[in-house]
C-alpha cells in the first residue's frame, strides 16, 4: 500500500500555512452552508416551496432527470448533506485529499443542479471557484508534486476571486446611479433594517457619492494586491469588513464565509508574485 508522505516534508511553511488556513476557512464555509440546507427540510420537500418535483422540469434528459430523482429523494439528499458535513468536518481536522475533494466537488455540482445553477449567487460561485482549487492542487500533487500542485490551485483562487473584484469594481464605474452615489442609498434601502432614517448621513449625497467611491477605487485597484503581501493583507482586511457590513446589512452570512475562503491564496500569490519581480 502507497503511503502518501507528509506534507511538512514537501511544502515550505508559508505554503503549509496558507494550506491550513484555506482548508479551515472553507471548511466553516461549508460546515454552515451545509446546516442551512439541512434546516430547509421542509421547503425542498415533495409538498415544500422547492420541490425536486417541480424542478426537475428542467432537466431536458429523461435518463438524467430519472437518476436526478433517486439522488434528490428527501432521505437522499438529506444523506448527502451529513456526510457533506462530516466531509467538511474531516477536511477542517485532517486537511485536503483527493478524494474527500473529489467527493465536495461532485456534490457541490449536484447542488448546483439541485437550485438551478445557484443558491445564493456569488457565494455559490466562489465555493466552487475554492474547491476547483483545492481539485486542481489534488489533481497537480499526483502528476507532479504537491508544492507545484497548491502553487497551480492557489493562482487559480487568487485570479478568480482578484479579477471578481476587478470586474465588480468596473460594473460599477460604468454605472451613472453607482457613480453619484444613489445606488448605495437605494441598496440600504432594501436592507433587513428596513429604509434609512431621514437622518441617516448616507441620506447625504456627498457622503454616498464618496462612499461608493471608495468602494469602487477599492475594488477597481485589488489587483494592486499582488505587489506585496503586506498590501494584499490591507485589501484582504478590507474585503472582509465590506462583506461583514453585507452580512450586517442584508443577512448574506455567506458571501463573508466564502470570500473569506480565498484570502489566505491571494496573500500567499502576493509573496510568490513580489519575491519573483524582486529577483529579477
Amino acid at each position: 500500500m502507497l503511503i502518501r508522505p507528509s506534507l511538512d516534508a514537501l511544502i515550505n511553511a508559508p505554503t503549509l500555512m496558507a494550506i491550513r488556513g484555506t482548508e479551515i476557512l472553507f471548511a466553516c464555509s461549508l460546515l454552515i452552508q451545509t446546516l442551512e440546507y439541512l434546516r430547509m427540510g421542509k421547503v425542498t420537500a415533495d409538498d415544500g416551496l422547492w420541490s425536486w418535483q417541480l424542478q426537475r422540469a428542467d432537466i431536458p434528459s429523461a435518463t438524467v432527470r430519472a437518476f436526478l430523482d433517486v439522488l434528490f429523494k428527501a432521505r437522499m439528499h438529506q444523506l448527502h448533506l451529513i456526510l457533506r458535513l462530516l466531509a467538511a468536518l474531516w477536511l477542517a481536522v485532517q486537511g485536503a485529499s483527493i478524494s474527500l475533494i473529489g467527493f465536495l466537488f461532485v456534490g457541490n455540482l449536484l447542488i448546483l443542479i439541485r437550485w438551478r445553477g445557484a443558491f445564493n449567487g456569488g457565494s455559490d460561485f466562489m465555493t466552487l471557484v475554492v474547491l476547483t482549487g483545492l481539485l486542481i492542487a489534488q489533481v497537480v500533487s499526483i502528476f507532479a508534486n504537491p508544492q507545484l500542485g497548491w502553487q497551480a490551485g492557489f493562482w487559480y483562487i487568487a485570479i478568480q476571486s482578484i479579477t471578481s473584484y476587478f470586474m465588480s469594481g468596473a460594473v460599477k464605474l460604468l454605472r451613472p446611479e453607482w457613480r453619484n452615489g444613489s445606488a448605495l442609498t437605494i441598496f440600504l434601502n432594501g436592507a433587513i433594517y428596513g429604509p434609512l432614517s431621514p437622518t441617516h448621513p448616507l441620506r447625504n449625497k456627498w457622503l454616498a457619492m464618496l462612499s461608493s467611491w471608495c468602494f469602487i477605487g477599492w475594488e477597481i485597484m485589488f489587483p494592486l494586491s499582488l505587489l506585496d503581501p503586506r498590501l494584499a493583507a490591507v485589501f484582504c482586511a478590507v474585503a472582509a469588513f465590506f462583506h461583514f457590513l453585507v452580512f450586517w446589512f442584508f443577512g448574506l452570512n455567506r458571501f463573508f464565509w466564502a470570500w473569506l475562503c480565498s484570502f489566505p491564496a491571494i496573500i500567499w500569490c502576493s509573496a510568490e508574485f513580489s519575491a519573483r519581480v524582486l529577483s529579477l
